[in-house]
């Protein structure tokens, strides 16, 4: 019965593996299927397709890019206020200094900050109303 036991393990921890490889391959699918934005010619309407990226940084992108000339790493998006270093990680697969932008669609920034808002909302709910 133990070897049973074994086996049924083993195979379910080859199940997980598998299944974490695809969400781990799925997670990069947009940046390895080649969607990039030319930091150097998008518009503020292109750049606000970037994950966690809306219409003020993309206009702070653009107003930097004309007052400075062009970008001469993707590195140096980083002297853009509110790019820091952990926001330009995940905007790095998506970024190209020359050729065409590709990514036409916004990208979901799902999971990019952790935890779940649903539970911290129900927590941290203050009651409305006269019966505080």
């Amino acid at each position: 019965m133990n070897c049973r036991n074994t086996g049924r393990a083993a195979i379910t921890l080859g199940v997980l593996l598998c299944v974490s490889g695809l969400a781990a391959a799925a997670e990069t699918s947009d940046a390895a299927a080649g969607k990039k934005i030319n930091i150097n010619q998008a518009s503020a309407k292109d750049l606000a397709n970037l994950p966690r990226i809306g219409s003020k940084v993309a206009d702070r992108i653009v107003e930097y890019r004309q007052a400075h000339g062009a970008f001469a790493r993707v590195e140096d998006l980083m002297e853009v206020k509110g790019i820091g270093e952990k926001l330009f990680t995940h905007l790095k697969p998506y970024l190209s200094l020359s050729g065409p932008t590709t990514l036409s669609e916004k990208v979901s920034s799902k999971g990019t900050r952790g935890g779940s808002a649903g539970s911290r909302t129900a927590r941290n709910a203050a009651p409305v109303g006269k019966g505080r």
